[in-house]
């Protein structure tokens, strides 16, 4: 009865969460059929089965997280004509190419053995369960082991700890979050950032919107031509299309423009490539392909690495300004608050003009607030003056 492990996932992954069953015991399962979808830290993944046969267990439950080369099913009964289920079936994950999976198959204890005495040491095949019992300091040997062979598992350490926690609903950090967790304490660890904001008047942001959007079919965004002056401005000021790497600071010749995306898996940035290169309509167009894809939950890893700026439209929550963390290892992040009704002093007199307020975070290491503020304050002039700007542009 062959085991189908958790492939190697790319991207330097080592884990990931079950979103998904696709099929139960007992259905009958074809070569590169998907049987589960699940969650890794960059991205939901579906998962093809490389043999075929009769499903005769899933090893885990939705929500559980499992170290990749664990067991995810177990497949019996019959296998296709011409298919074996010791190689690799040529497709062993969507999207990351394949390559055979060597399976290790346990001892069989005689049926005349006894299980182990409670002072041996207990069974645990799986380093995952050992490192989540030495975190949370549970003694393996006070666990009752619920695996054959008296293997304890990792449903039984998550039993144990359950039994001592303090009350209160937990949520543990996985999948996107935990990715999310981690930059952003890389990022407030190791880069001095400071922030810079100014109140703009977006009133000719809004009417050039409209005017562009009445004579096209392609619609343009705000963001999206916020999104179209940040790529100009980096282009003048390139310290802050940068990483530092060691003593140096690279400059990058290409823009990568990252931006933030609230999703039910959480934050996540999607990337558009080479943004440099594209017209205002079409990186307008580019952000909500992407968005829309990230919410859905089917971006690609690629789609959410490589960037090299990144923008964060936080006014889509109603909030004026944030003091936004800098997605690591990129060098600021531009933000831009919501656009509201304001009293603003226009030759001299009181009007009320469409407001809002852009913000930048940036490294401190790669420029100084010189360069910062004369990028923030070169995006500012664009949105009081988008015509003239886009006509330059």
């Amino acid at each position: 009865m062959p085991d189908f492990l958790l492939p190697d996932l790319g991207e330097g992954l080592t884990e990931a969460a079950i979103v998904d069953w696709r099929v139960k015991v007992g259905d009958t399962v074809g070569v590169d059929q998907i049987v589960v979808e699940v969650e890794t830290a960059k991205a939901a993944v579906e998962v093809p089965v490389p043999f075929a046969g009769v499903v005769s267990a899933l090893h885990g439950e939705p929500g559980q997280l499992l170290p990749v080369g664990a067991p995810l099913l177990s497949v019996g009964g019959f296998a296709e004509p011409g298919v074996t289920t010791s190689s690799g079936s040529g497709n062993v994950l969507i999207g990351y190419g394949t390559a055979p999976t060597t399976r290790r198959k346990r001892a069989r204890r005689p049926a005349s053995a006894t299980p182990p005495s409670r002072p041996q040491q207990p069974g645990v095949i799986s380093p995952f369960v050992r490192k989540l019992a030495a975190d949370n300091g549970i003694d393996l040997a006070k666990l009752t082991p619920g695996g054959p062979d008296g293997i304890i598992r990792r449903a039984d350490v998550e039993g144990a700890l359950k039994k001592t926690a303090a009350p209160g609903r937990r949520i543990p950090l996985t999948g996107v979050r935990k990715a999310v967790a981690d930059k952003l304490t890389t990022s407030r660890r190791e880069i001095p950032e400071a922030t810079v904001w100014v109140d703009v008047d977006a009133t000719g942001l809004v009417a050039a919107r409209a005017e562009l959007n009445a004579r096209s079919d392609r619609p343009v965004s705000l963001l999206g031509l916020i999104a179209r002056f940040a790529v100009a401005g980096l282009k003048k000021y390139p310290e802050l299309n940068s990483r530092v790497e060691g003593d140096e600071i690279v400059l990058l010749d290409e823009i990568h423009l990252g931006f933030a995306a609230q999703t039910d898996r959480g934050l996540v940035v999607p990337v558009v490539r080479d943004a440099g290169a594209l017209s205002t309509r079409d990186l307008s167009a580019a952000i909500g392909d992407r968005a829309r894809t990230a919410r859905d939950g089917k971006l690609a890893p690629a789609d959410l690495t490589g960037g090299t700026f990144t923008v964060n439209n936080y006014g889509v929550f109603g909030v004026d300004g944030s003091a936004a963390i800098i997605n690591h290892p990129e060098a600021a992040i531009l933000g831009i608050g919501r656009i509201i009704d304001r009293p603003w002093v226009v030759d001299g007199a009181l009007v009320a003009r469409k407001v809002c307020e852009l913000t930048l975070a940036f490294d401190h290491r790669v420029c100084d607030g010189g360069t910062a503020g004369g990028f923030l304050r070169f995006v500012a002039d664009c949105v009081e003056s988008p015509v003239t700007a886009l006509g330059d542009l």
